[in-house]
This record gives C-alpha cells, structure tokens and sequence, in this order.
C-alpha cells in the first residue's frame, strides 16, 4: 500500500474534513455510478440486448454507428471510469 503525506499545523481539525471530502466525492461517485446504470438499463430494454452483447457486436460492419449506440458505449466507459474511483476512493484511510 502506498502512502500520501500531507503535513499541516493543525491535523485534528484537517483529518476530519479529509474523511468527510472523500466520503463526499464518494456518495456522488455512487449516485453516478446508479444513474449510469439506469441509462444503460434503458438501452438494454430499448434493443432487447444486453450490454455484453452490444459491446461484442458493435464493430464498424456489424452495427450500424448511431447516435444511440455511441451513447451506449459511452455510459458503458463512464461506468467503468466511475467504478474505478470509486474502488480507489474506498481503499483510503485517514490516519
């Protein structure tokens, strides 16, 4: 694990507030992560396909490049990117 060093006058008053920042940017991450999930949900429904299976198809000649599949694949990667912080995030500790 590595560490990160912070030095400060004051670290009673600052390691509260780095908790309460990361658990902030936390609950936003997860209110994303919901909302990205809900849009990709609806592509799901809308193309009676599952994400999977979009992403292994949509290749230059198998589906056609519309504005709705470049969406799809675009939450797909924001759910990801958004997964991905939120795995960081919850890795840190406040000592």
């Amino acid at each position: 694990m590595q560490q990160i060093t912070i030095q400060t006058q004051n670290a009673k008053r600052l390691k509260p507030l780095l908790k309460s920042a990361i658990q902030s940017q936390l609950d936003d991450i997860e209110r994303g992560i919901q909302l990205t999930r809900t849009r990709i949900e609806s592509f799901e429904k809308q193309y009676g396909m599952s994400t999977a299976e979009f992403l292994r198809r949509f290749k230059p000649d198998e589906m056609e490049e519309t504005l709705d599949f470049l969406d799809w694949q675009g939450e797909t990667k924001m759910l990801s990117l958004l997964e991905e912080k939120r795995d960081t995030l919850k890795d840190a500790q406040v000592k």
